[in-house]
């Protein structure tokens, strides 16, 4: 009898990690989401050797030619392989959403801290500069940011950056606003711990989960913001195998070779939607509210 006392104590005990995973797992959307995620990381890192063909290998005879044995996805109009072009724009486009989005996540985060943390006029500028920003719809910001500082994916990165930032910001400062007062941190302060360490250890530990989810929702918006860019000309600049910009080349053989801009398109749709769900897994995963 003492035994399975012993076991049923045992099993009883769960960590944060745990609980989370047993949550997540529950999500089964998101977990078919994750893996193909994880697929589609593994092919942009080992593009090399899942590539049939180099990013610009022209074959003048094999131009806009559909899918087949030889060549999976097609090719385009000048007879370069579609499938190994899309798995190499993998590494861009993964590139420019975990990139933008990890600068944008740890410059809001510091943001919205330093607001929530010392208000004030502090809090007054932050917070206006985040309006004024939120105030323009977020490619539209980005056209703007883009036309001013030049095309190309650097600017295009730098224009995610600006754009995304303010969200974090935002989701930092009120968990900070509820936090700073609360019992323990005022125990830390009274011990002696720094702002920074209240504020890097104590409160932004409390704010993580809700920037996990938005940070896994915001590559999914990245990535599509840069291929709107490329698709417009204002991002990558040919011959680089981004997906917007190959659908962009793609149009004017849309209803000549509909392989041309298929797939492409597919790689976003599918890349934007599986972060979305997996987004939406880590939340309920995430949620305290939810103790099932």
């Amino acid at each position: 009898m003492k035994k399975d006392n012993k076991t049923d104590q045992n099993t009883d005990i769960r960590t944060p990690f745990s609980e989370f995973v047993r949550k997540f797992k529950k999500q089964k959307t998101a977990v078919a989401a994750s893996i193909v995620l994880l697929l589609i990381v593994l092919i942009a890192i080992f593009a090399d050797f899942v590539a049939q063909y180099g990013i610009n290998d022209y074959n003048y005879s094999e131009m806009l030619q559909g899918p087949s044995a030889k060549h999976l996805f097609g090719t385009d109009e000048f007879g370069r392989d579609i499938f190994s072009r899309i798995v190499y724009g993998a590494r861009i486009s993964l590139a420019i959403g975990f990139g933008a989005v990890s600068l944008a996540a740890i410059l809001g985060a510091i943001l919205g801290l330093i607001s929530g943390y010392y208000g004030g006029i502090v809090d007054s500028i932050i917070m206006r500069v985040c309006d004024v920003l939120f105030a323009f719809p977020g490619l539209i910001l980005a056209i703007a940011i883009v036309a001013i500082l030049g095309p190309g994916l650097y600017n295009v990165v730098i224009a995610v950056i600006v754009f995304r930032t303010p969200t974090f910001a935002r989701l930092v400062r009120g968990t900070t606003l509820q936090m700073k007062d609360s019992v323990y941190v005022q125990a830390a302060r009274s011990l002696g711990a720094s702002d920074a360490r209240l504020l890097f250890t104590h409160i932004l530990p409390s704010a993580l989960p809700s920037v996990i989810v938005q940070y896994s929702i915001s590559i999914g918006g990245s990535i599509m913001t840069a291929a709107s860019l490329s698709f417009l000309g204002m991002g990558a600049a040919p011959p680089t195998p981004e997906w917007g910009l190959m659908l962009s080349n793609a149009r004017t053989y849309v209803f000549m070779c509909w392989h041309y801009a298929v797939f492409p398109g597919l790689a976003i749709f599918l890349t934007v939607l599986c972060f979305n769900l997996v987004g939406d897994g880590l939340r309920s995963a995430l949620d305290p509210k939810l103790t099932d």
